[in-house]
């Protein structure tokens, strides 16, 4: 069992001895399940704020039967009992609602659908449970619970549109088939221009092979390094950021950035709904380490918003995926879930006729699909190979 490390805790008026604040309840859970780990933030029904919260070393588990639901209550058990406790939660008072966001859940949350409702039921007194994709978690961070469109880009590339009546999905289907623009995408175009230039073939960067040397080490060993690799992803997403370095002088690496922004706006463009609430412009939230990269990608960004999306207001998100799923749980808690459901995006188990699941589409012209994925995870900057990476669940 991993044991669970104390992140910051909030802390406030009224707060008790160790900087949680008190609250009566009902109490609220909010999880991120992730490929860094599982994180997990405990609220109350009325608090916008989490009262504290606990980061948990080690990802689930994902095996040949999906995600590993007993890797994660053996987690989560605990890190919400010691919560509880912390925040007054020990005379007995249970957790009202728990929304549980998690990397692969759409087409790895098979267990988690079939084990979670009554296990934490039995453990936790939990009344209200919902399972969500960790891009509808990313969702409801950066836009809340109004109609809108959620771009998350990391290694890979996810777009995420709603108008509260359906969910609308673009791309995120792996480095292999898709993740356009993500930090994959860029790294692997980023390589590739390095090589052209090793070989002596057009489009080929000086400046990328020299980076790619510095990195890696010399070109003609990278294939050997690379494609044993099980974190390939990650290691092509890793030199993403040389791109984004190089791309200030070399007219390559700057025309990769152009490319992957016009492929995320394309993205955001096939899901965003017609208008924002109250017929207001509707908002486009980009969240995610890709756009850390700031000016070299985020310029070209923007005007490829401005060119495809001319209806649209980009904003940067305004909360991650964990506080995305504390919401859920608030909102679940209150009566008052007003996203849409869907059987794998967004489960509510035991809810009636009055919220049937919805179709996600992936076109203006709504044909449904029958499986989804989630956003990926953030890039960072490494100067070699790293020993492990972060992976995705497809």
């Amino acid at each position: 069992m991993s044991s669970p490390r104390r992140s910051p805790e909030s802390t406030g008026a009224g707060a008790r001895p160790g900087g949680a604040p008190a609250a009566s309840g009902p109490y609220v859970l909010g999880v991120d399940s992730g490929g860094s780990g599982l994180r997990v933030a405990l609220g109350a029904v009325g608090l916008a704020a989490p009262l504290a919260t606990v980061a948990c070393a080690a990802p689930v588990r994902t095996g040949a039967g999906g995600i590993d639901a007993g890797h994660l209550l053996e987690q989560l058990l605990p890190a919400a009992r010691g919560l509880l406790e912390r925040c007054g939660g020990e005379d007995g008072t249970g957790i009202d609602a728990v929304a549980i966001g998690a990397a692969g859940m759409a087409t790895l949350g098979g267990r988690l659908r079939a084990e979670l409702p009554s296990a934490l039921e039995d453990a936790l007194g939990v009344r209200r449970l919902a399972l969500a994709a960790d891009a509808v978690t990313a969702y409801a961070g950066a836009v809340g619970q109004r109609p809108g469109a959620v771009v998350a880009a990391g290694t890979g590339m996810i777009a995420l549109g709603t108008d509260l009546t359906s969910w609308r999905r673009a791309d995120g289907w792996g480095h292999l088939l898709g993740d356009s623009g993500g930090g994959a995408w860029i790294g692997r175009a980023g390589l590739d221009a390095a090589m052209r230039a090793h070989d002596g073939r057009r489009g080929g960067s000086a400046a990328l092979l020299s980076r790619l040397e510095a990195v890696f080490g010399p070109a003609p060993e990278l294939p050997g390094l690379l494609y044993p690799r099980t974190d390939r992803p990650a290691v092509l997403a890793s030199f993403a950021p040389e791109v984004a370095a190089c791309a200030v002088h070399d007219p390559v690496a700057a025309g990769i950035l152009r490319e992957a922004a016009a492929h995320v706006a394309e993205a955001a463009a096939a899901v965003c709904p017609a208008a924002g609430a109250d017929g207001e412009p509707c908002e486009v939230a980009l969240t995610g380490g890709l756009f850390r990269m700031g000016d070299p990608l985020l310029v070209p960004l923007r005007e490829e918003l401005a060119r495809q999306l001319p209806q649209a207001r980009a904003v940067p998100g305004s909360g991650d995926p964990l506080t995305g799923a504390l919401s859920i749980a608030q909102a679940l808690a209150a009566g008052d879930l007003r996203l849409p459901r869907h059987p794998t995006l967004l489960w509510v188990p035991g809810e009636g006729p009055g919220h049937k699941p919805e179709q996600v589409t992936t076109e203006r012209d709504s044909r449904p699909v029958s499986r989804s994925s989630d956003k990926s995870g953030q890039i960072t900057p490494v100067r070699a190979l790293p020993e492990r990476g972060r992976t995705q669940n497809q």
